[in-house]
């Protein structure tokens, strides 16, 4: 086991706390393995009735994953380790998704990229005051996976594509107004959720309730007839033109929209793009996480992926330069080798 993941037996739940405070609990190959073993292990055990799944301090619930070592892999070895660490993930998240037994995920701070990957498969969601909530991976040349493309394309009014694509942020409340929270607790009030569940795993449903507050009014909302009609299209240049046209009218919020899209890898956001729609079409998610992983082995050692990472996160310079450069620039061609089926002894399992 890993210490970067504290795992113990709180009377009749299993309780696991991501335990990394000096990466935002960002899940690295051995954290997701320890995951992994803790939820088979419980799975067998008639004694545990639900999972509480948090973090052990700091700021955030996990700020994602690794990304130092995959940019390190891309560079020194082929992408190799990388695409190791993205197939075992991808198992975690799809073992969570189909798990017998509740799982309760407290998304209280930091919850992006790899922590949306395992807070989204539980029955149970909470967001507090505290969560903020982002798939920004557009800005990085990576692309929303984890499950991303399965979550983001049931979102109703297109306010997935525009998570995808923006990397926006939600705070609790947006997240509970739009679907990815299922619950809004004060922080205050979670230590008592967790020991009240662990006492009771058979009313995990009616604690919550009770312990809810109404959340201050979504910001998003204010804004869901724009991104609606805005980001309607499956077209990459086809979104840009709207948001130009309403810039072009005054619209202020479109500009800030459009601005922020300009600073994203065309590569990637058109991959989002794709991703979201073929996912939305798909019945089994073991077929979705088959669909990323597929994704996730070309874009890793694709230039943009180390390149944006170099510019967003080293030297923080915010400089990238996209390849290709342009949205125009990325064919179809390009786009159908990225989600090609792999050779079929590299293709992605579920355990």
């Amino acid at each position: 086991m890993s210490d970067d993941v504290l795992i113990r037996n709180d009377e009749k739940v299993g309780h696991i706390s991501l335990n990394r405070p000096k990466a935002i609990h960002a899940l690295n190959l051995e954290m997701c393995h320890a995951m992994s073993a803790a939820l088979a292990a419980w799975a067998q055990d008639e004694g545990i009735k639900a999972v509480l799944l948090d973090h052990a301090e700091g700021r955030g619930f996990c700020a994602g994953g690794d990304i130092a070592m995959l940019r390190a892999s891309a560079l020194n070895d082929g992408g190799e380790s990388g695409r190791r660490f993205f197939h075992d993930e991808y198992q975690l998240n799809h073992q969570m998704f189909t798990y017998g037994k509740p799982i309760v995920a407290f998304m209280d701070g930091i919850t992006m990229g790899g922590g949306v990957g395992i807070s989204q498969p539980a029955k149970y969601r909470v967001a507090t005051e505290n969560t903020r909530f982002a798939m920004p991976e557009t800005g990085i040349g990576l692309f929303p996976d984890v499950g991303g493309g399965w979550y983001l394309s049931r979102l109703g009014g297109r306010i997935g594509q525009f998570l995808a694509l923006t990397g926006a942020r939600l705070d609790g409340a947006e997240c509970l107004w739009v679907g990815l929270a299922t619950h809004y607790l004060p922080h205050d009030k979670l230590a008592e959720a967790k020991a009240r569940i662990a006492e009771h795993p058979d009313r995990i449903a009616g604690i919550l309730a009770e312990l809810s507050v109404t959340p201050p009014k979504p910001r998003i909302e204010a804004n869901a007839d724009r991104i609606a009609r805005h980001f309607a299209s499956d077209t990459y240049e086809e979104i840009l033109a709207s948001l130009e046209a309403a810039a072009s009218a005054g619209d202020e919020w479109a500009a800030k929209e459009r601005d922020t899209l300009g600073t994203k890898s065309p590569q990637t956001c058109k991959v989002a793009l794709r991703q979201l729609a073929e996912s939305a079409k798909l019945s089994d998610f073991a077929e979705n996480m088959r669909m990323e992983y597929r994704i996730a082995s070309r874009v890793l050692t694709r230039p943009d992926f180390a390149e944006g990472v170099r510019a967003v996160i080293i030297d923080k310079t915010n400089d990238p330069k996209w390849n290709p450069a342009t949205p125009e620039e990325v064919s179809e061609a390009l786009l159908d080798s990225i989600f090609a089926p792999l050779p079929p002894d590299q293709e992605w399992k579920p355990l």
